[in-house]
């Protein structure tokens, strides 16, 4: 019973310091929509959390870590996104090209709460080595699913030839990204999904 109640303040205070972590990250990720990076500082997430500034301190230490850990943490929910669609999708390569495809036009992946920060982010990573080292990590990971992905559709092809398809779909992504974010009362997710879907079965007509 003592072993019990020593352990349970512990776990108490781990929970709450979770808790109060991820407020940060939310207001921070709000923050930057609505002043951007260079004017998000410590003071103006801490007062969007409705927290005293030296609490977003203690959690973080300085505005590049918080920055930091709001980018780690953009792509962490991007990977947790696309790769439980993969998981849903089965085993068939046809229907987990589409959900691939479908995670990122969702709101999730690519919705106006969203896409901001991706680009905002992105434009720095040539001037920030932690967020190029973070953004590293994950694209090479995404890049080998899809990849992957692709082996399954092109069981004649090599290795190369797939990396290649996954790395032209990818760009594709990112191009409709950019259109969506820069021209949205124009352009939207479910047109910019289809125009994908289409492209890729010119690519490879067996996915029509």
């Amino acid at each position: 019973m003592t072993e019990v109640a020593e352990k349970r303040p512990r776990k108490e205070r781990k929970e709450n310091a979770d808790r109060r972590r991820r407020q940060l990250l939310d207001a921070a990720r709000r923050s930057i929509l609505k002043n951007g990076l260079a004017r998000t500082t410590l003071a103006t997430v801490a007062t969007e959390a409705g927290l005293s500034q030296g609490v977003a301190v203690f959690y973080f230490k300085s505005k590049g870590g918080l920055l930091t850990a709001v980018l780690q943490d953009l792509y962490e929910s991007y990977e947790v996104h696309w790769a439980g669609a993969l998981d849903a999708a089965g085993p068939d390569p046809k229907k987990r090209l589409w959900a691939l495809v479908d995670a990122d036009f969702s709101v999730e992946a690519s919705g106006p709460d969203v896409l901001p920060l991706w680009f905002a982010f992105w434009g720095e990573l040539r001037f920030t080595e932690d967020y190029a080292v973070i953004a590293e990590a994950f694209d090479d990971r995404r890049s080998d699913a899809v990849a992957a992905v692709w082996r399954g559709l092109m069981p004649e092809a090599d290795a190369l030839e797939a990396a290649q398809m996954a790395e032209w779909m990818d760009t594709l992504t990112d191009g409709y990204w950019l259109r969506l974010h820069v021209s949205p009362d124009t352009f939207d997710r479910e047109a910019a999904r289809l125009a994908t879907r289409q492209c890729l079965e010119r690519l490879l007509p067996d996915l029509a």
